[in-house]
């Protein structure tokens, strides 16, 4: 039997539960997956573990957003601006703003 891309993924973690690409990836799936509930959570897990990982935050944006938490999707990109300002990434930083102006818009 061929295991999913989530399953090897989970495993994958198992074995470093510090890998942020990992969690990362384990939360796009379940986005792929349509399971927005279990995205959320992982993606907060992601953000709560390695808040310095600067794609967290337009993604957990995301799902806040579809989930109807536009104030949490406010507040996830203005954090991520923060982030991405200090770690001197312009593109992810550009990339926030702009989808913070949508929002607010």
């Amino acid at each position: 039997m061929t295991r999913s891309r989530l399953e090897t993924l989970q495993e994958m973690l198992a074995g470093n539960p510090d890998d942020a690409f990992v969690r990362y990836g384990i939360a796009q799936e379940f986005v792929k997956a349509g399971d927005l509930a279990r995205a959320l959570a992982a993606f907060e897990e992601l953000r709560a573990r390695d808040p310095g990982y600067v794609a967290t935050y337009y993604h957990l944006g995301q799902a806040y957003q579809k989930l109807g938490r536009v104030a949490d999707a406010r507040r996830t990109y203005q954090e991520g601006i923060e982030v991405a300002e200090r770690k001197g990434d312009r593109h992810s930083r550009s990339e926030l703003c702009d989808v913070l102006d949508l929002l607010e818009g």
